[in-house]
């Protein structure tokens, strides 16, 4: 009797949306293999993927020549493309990145020239630009991102789960990886009930990409793949006024910035925030209340205490330490490790939403000389 019960060409660890588009291009380039999709927890996209601000960024924010400039202007464009050719709820309002005093507008130019030098669309406002854009936005200057929009990431993700599905793709959830044993040229990835032979492994699993890169022998630290929790929250915006665009301040070291999103049924909110944590917590509360009002009350100056309330609260799977220089996307093929047809995801972080579509293609053309 063998020592595993099921051997497949291609396993992917994580049904977030990385996991997902994974699946749906690695499906396409490869319609003969034998491709499986594992997740831990009862569905698709329940951790990083659905805990967003659903947000489609333009690419301001990144270093020239990174992966996550790269993948967010390539997936900005494809992501549109997508949902206009599937039908997922989606709008292209814009965003203003703002400056709501004149020392600020130093670091709105310097936003600016790395914006140009991504190649990313974006104009400079003055003052009474942004007044005519926003009337009820307070700034002394801002960029003005026409590509950033909005999308229903749930439907993007069924569509993501429909397409794979569709394509041969075989979904196994409530699949919690337990080890990973490690051959020649293939893995065996054990779980409670079962072991599955795989010659390609995909690690997308989001919060938990390094426990799984640590699975197959990696030493995270060495390597610098762990990942450090941070915790964002939202607060829903009472909805005193219309506004047209997203509005952010300018970003922080760690995060974005508490700004003004929008969503596709018409309501406000604003977040997240920045708190590194060291579990896994979903639970809100007014905690944090005062925070967002002084912070948002720069841009927003009519804002009372009584606007906000409690929404919701997500956990980014980052590499950067808190306070710490940028760190990129990891995607690896790590046979320089040992490791051949094992390929690491790790931190997928904001613009992970973005970029999914393009990040897929990328890790598909890793694998895809295997095939052929």
């Amino acid at each position: 009797m063998s020592k595993y019960e099921t051997e497949v060409d291609i396993v992917v660890v994580g049904a977030g949306v990385i996991g997902l588009a994974a699946a749906v291009e690695l499906a396409h380039r490869n319609p003969a293999a034998q491709i499986l999709l594992i997740e831990k927890n009862r569905g698709y996209g329940q951790e990083v993927s659905s805990r967003s601000s659903e947000v489609i960024h333009a690419g301001l924010y990144y270093p020239p020549g990174s992966l996550k400039a790269r993948f967010c202007a390539e997936g900005n464009r494809l992501l549109y493309e997508f949902c206009t050719q599937y039908r997922i709820p989606h709008r292209c309002t814009g965003k203003l990145v703002t400056a709501t005093v004149a020392e600020e507008a130093v670091d709105l130019q310097k936003l600016y020239q790395k914006a140009i030098s991504n190649g990313v669309e974006v104009d400079y406002l003055e003052a009474g630009q942004v007044k005519i854009m926003e009337p009820h936005v307070q700034a002394v200057a801002a960029l003005f991102s026409p590509t950033t929009g909005i999308i229903d990431s749930h439907r993007f993700m069924y569509a993501l789960f429909y397409k794979a599905r569709q394509n041969g793709v075989t979904v196994l959830f409530n699949s919690p990886l337990h080890n990973i044993e490690v051959l020649a040229n293939s893995y065996i990835l054990v779980f409670a009930r079962e072991r599955i032979k795989s010659r390609v492994v995909i690690n997308c699993a989001g919060l938990h990409s390094d426990v799984v890169a640590a699975m197959a022998g990696l030493d995270i630290d060495e390597t610098g793949y762990r990942l450090h929790y941070c915790r964002g929250e939202y607060y829903r915006l009472r909805r005193r006024y219309e506004f047209a665009h997203l509005v952010y301040p300018l970003p922080e070291k760690n995060g974005l910035g508490i700004h003004l999103t929008l969503d596709l049924q018409g309501g406000q909110r604003l977040g997240p925030d920045t708190r590194y944590v060291d579990t896994i917590d979903y639970s809100i509360d007014d905690s944090y209340k005062e925070k967002f009002y002084f912070a948002a009350r720069r841009y927003l100056p009519w804002l009372e205490m009584e606007d906000l309330q409690p929404d919701y609260a997500g956990i980014r799977p980052k590499l950067q330490t808190e306070g710490g220089e940028f760190r990129d996307f990891v995607i690896n093929e790590e046979s320089c490790h040992g490791l051949p047809g094992f390929i690491n995801l790790i931190g997928i972080e904001s613009p992970g939403l973005t970029a999914a579509l393009a990040i897929a293609r990328y890790a598909a053309k890793l694998v895809e000389n295997m095939f052929n």
